[in-house]
């Protein structure tokens, strides 16, 4: 199984998003980069703020693309092509509806479910769905309709809270993940469920 040397972490740029439900992945590429000790810097070539960090005894590379969000796959793909990384190469953190807020999930491969980052992302990489995705619990706001102005909303204390514990237990699985232990990270992650 190939190791992952890249975590890119979705969002919207500005401001104005920063705080937004949607920009959860970019939270967890946030979080990881202070926690290497690593800066992350806008990079043009990468369309997003890059940084390289050590962890676990290995380089990877961190990506956050300042694209709007159905504009990801342009970032992803100009650092795939500059780093030759192959798709099941990369972790993509991002906000998944599907989940509640304080759960997480890894998965690799599958469809973009809706999630237009995601769709794009496939779309840049020739259809290839193969890599790995790290999807961040923003709960459903009950029905289609809302999902758009629920996903670009804030979500209260107690909702941020528990997103911030599922980012924690990522980081604290990262390391199985990274080294292709997925059962094991998988294991860890998906029995949590934060308070």
């Amino acid at each position: 199984m190939a190791r992952i040397k890249a975590l890119i972490g979705l969002a919207n740029p500005g401001a104005e998003y920063e705080a937004t439900r949607h920009n959860a992945g970019a939270w967890l590429v946030e979080a990881l980069a202070r926690q290497a000790g690593a800066s992350l810097r806008p990079e043009k070539k990468f369309l997003g703020l890059y940084a390289k960090a050590f962890v676990e005894g290995q380089d990877l590379h961190l990506l956050i693309p300042t694209t709007y969000m159905n504009r990801s796959g342009g970032a992803v793909a100009a650092m795939v092509n500059f780093f030759k990384l192959a798709p099941d190469e990369l972790l993509v953190a991002h906000d998944e509806l599907d989940l509640a807020p304080g759960s997480a999930r890894y998965k690799q491969g599958g469809g973009h479910g809706g999630h237009n980052g995601l769709r794009d992302i496939i779309s840049a990489l020739g259809n290839d769905k193969s890599f790995h995705r790290a999807r961040i619990g923003i709960g459903h706001p009950g029905s289609a309709p809302l999902v758009t102005n629920y996903v670009l909303g804030r979500p209260g204390k107690a909702e941020r809270d528990a997103i911030d514990g599922s980012l924690i237990e990522c980081l604290a699985t990262l390391p199985q993940a990274l080294s292709g232990d997925w059962a094991k990270a998988m294991n860890r992650l998906h029995s949590f469920s934060a308070p």
